[in-house]
């Protein structure tokens, strides 16, 4: 009910296709005047907009599906925004990959959206390894020409990880397919066509289960009364599966405290 408030009250709504967005509005009896706003005219819209701002105009910007700025056109205008002192406000819509990461059933205290993998081989299995060791779930978007590609190279990169394939997420063709990725591969290469927006969410390395702070500050303080700072610092860190740099962050905390 903000959301619509706001696009009925504002001077100008900055849309990422307005057709898409016309009808939308349309359906809630909005009139207020659109403009187009996309990647592909920012740096000539994005001015004009500042423009607009600065003379005491309100502008709302939507994307075509989720929420704006995740995977989506718009941060430039934002940032220009904040380098001109204009307030911004954030009004979510439904974000694909928290929607799906919500329903995975999959580690949801820590996670990494990685946005679409490259659409090459040779480049996407490079970048697979690259967020391979993360010690959280992974999201990631991807055409559905690329579905069964890409996860056949999550599938040799990742290895047999539990995950998810969210087609259409809130929308009116929604699926969810559950699997490993090698037997999500298998069914999507066989399956005739996919259509829509893909949101695949992987599990973390196996592991890397989260360890709560305390466990971690009483192991330092343990590990700290015969090794040195250092060495109790990568055994804390090898024991609970966690990032190094947050270990070692926590080890000078207490060492602050302590003094």
């Amino acid at each position: 009910m903000r959301a619509l408030e706001t696009l009925a009250s504002v001077d100008v709504i900055a849309c990422e296709d307005t057709r898409v967005s016309g009808k939308l509005l349309a359906i809630h009896g909005i009139s207020t005047p659109m403009t187009p706003y996309h990647e592909h005219n920012a740096q000539r819209a994005g001015p004009a907009l500042i423009k607009r701002l600065d003379r005491g105009d309100r502008v709302a910007l939507v994307s075509d599906a989720g929420t704006p700025l995740v995977s989506d056109p718009g941060y430039r205008l934002v940032r220009d925004c904040i380098e001109s002192g204009i307030p911004v406000v954030p009004l979510p819509g439904p974000s694909a990959p928290v929607a799906a990461l919500s329903v995975s059933g999959l580690p949801t205290d820590r996670f990494f959206f990685a946005g679409f993998p490259p659409p090459r081989t040779a480049a996407r299995r490079r970048f697979l390894a690259e967020i391979s060791e993360i010690p959280a779930t992974l999201v990631m978007m991807e055409s559905p020409r690329r579905l069964a590609a890409s996860l056949t190279d999550m599938a040799d990169v990742l290895g047999a990880r539990e995950a998810v394939v969210a087609r259409e997420i809130t929308k009116m063709f929604e699926e969810i397919k559950r699997g490993t990725l090698d037997a999500l591969a298998e069914a999507l290469q066989r399956a005739e066509s996919v259509k829509g927006e893909i949101t695949i969410v992987v599990a973390p390395p196996e592991g890397s289960e989260s360890v709560d702070a305390d466990t971690v500050d009483a192991l330092l303080i343990a590990a700290t009364k015969t090794m040195s700072v250092r060495d109790a610092v990568d055994a804390v860190a090898a024991e609970t599966h966690s990032a190094r740099s947050q270990v070692y962050s926590r080890a000078l905390a207490l060492h602050r405290e302590r003094t």
